[in-house]
């Protein structure tokens, strides 16, 4: 399998001036499963336009992408781990979840296989060894308040930990436990947290929008079962909240980045190179002038031969 664009001639180009953006730009790396391998596509096009990037803001996948970045990692050093993950990294069935009154667990997979994944790619393991501020969010399922975790916030959780509270998917992944704390994944609130990079001073952001979209296909999703429609439902109040405030922006200019990957499922292991090469591609349109100014009202419509086959919740392995 190939990898991300290369450095070859395509890769020699030249961004828009970017002057806009001012000298204290932030990258705000949203949520969307594995489509959120996008980030490390569109960190090839950032780092290839020499575009300073100051600080990150990420959420769940992009809460984990942007603790690589913040660490230290290029997207060379990204783009094999993506190639390398495979669903039994990250994805193991809580047999207890199956088995009568197994409603009653807190989630279908067992979190300690993602928890090991995230330490073992992180490339450092405490807030104080990091290359640059990082934030990232979960919320407290008892307040129901975002809470924010890194430089400049809340550095008690330690840092591993805190990326799994990020991407605690609700159902799918047991809540994060710190004390007498818990927490879900941060996209519950905030799926794509711009004003928090303009919170931090943002004079610019670099916003990667990689979540669903408004339109997916029905039968499909209904064939899945009920926590397909979950995620489905998850994801249309997710799309709605990013539509709006992208659509109203008032804050610091936002380039903004939105790769095409409607029909693609949060738990889809087969398309990492999609992932990583629409990433990128969205990420060069977005620098060299080509790309959205906002957040669309609409997807295009979708057809059922749009929707690439896969299963919203992955068999055990």
């Amino acid at each position: 399998m190939s990898e991300a664009p290369s450095e070859g001639p395509e890769a020699r180009w030249k961004p828009i001036p970017l002057d806009f953006l001012g000298d204290r730009v932030w990258a705000v790396l949203g949520g969307g499963g594995i489509k959120g391998l996008a980030h490390v596509g569109a960190w090839q096009a950032i780092e290839e336009a020499e575009l300073r990037v100051s600080g990150i803001v990420g959420t769940s996948i992009g809460g984990l992408v942007g603790a690589c970045i913040a660490g230290g990692m290029g997207w060379k050093d990204l783009v094999p781990l993506a190639f390398a993950l495979r669903k039994e990294h990250i994805v193991r069935i809580n047999r207890r979840a199956v088995l009568i009154n197994g409603i009653r667990q807190q989630a279908l997979f067992l979190g300690d296989p993602l928890r090991r994944y995230i330490e073992d790619v992180l490339p450092v393991k405490s807030w104080d060894e990091l290359r640059m501020p990082l934030q990232m969010n979960a919320v407290n399922l008892e307040t129901g308040v975002t809470e924010w975790f890194g430089t400049g916030a809340d550095t008690s959780m330690p840092l591993a930990e805190a990326v799994y509270a990020t991407t605690a998917l609700p159902v799918f992944y047991p809540p994060a436990h710190i004390g007498e704390r818990v927490y879900v994944d941060g996209g519950a609130e905030h799926s794509l947290a711009l004003h928090r990079a303009a919170e931090l001073g943002a004079s610019g952001i670099v916003g990667v929008d990689v979540g669903s979209g408004p339109q997916s296909h029905p039968h499909r999703v209904l064939a899945q079962g009920m926590l397909a429609i979950h995620m489905r439902v998850f994801s249309i109040m997710s799309w709605r909240t990013r539509a709006e405030m992208v659509a109203g922006w008032s804050g610091p200019p936002l380039l903004f980045i939105r790769p095409r990957l409607e029909g693609y499922q949060t738990f889809d292991f087969d398309n990492v190179q999609l992932f990583l090469e629409e990433g990128y591609r969205a990420a060069r349109a977005a620098l060299l002038g080509k790309g959205p100014t906002k957040h669309p009202d609409a997807e295009p419509e979708i057809t059922e031969r749009d929707v690439r086959p896969g299963p919203e919740v992955p068999p055990e392995p």
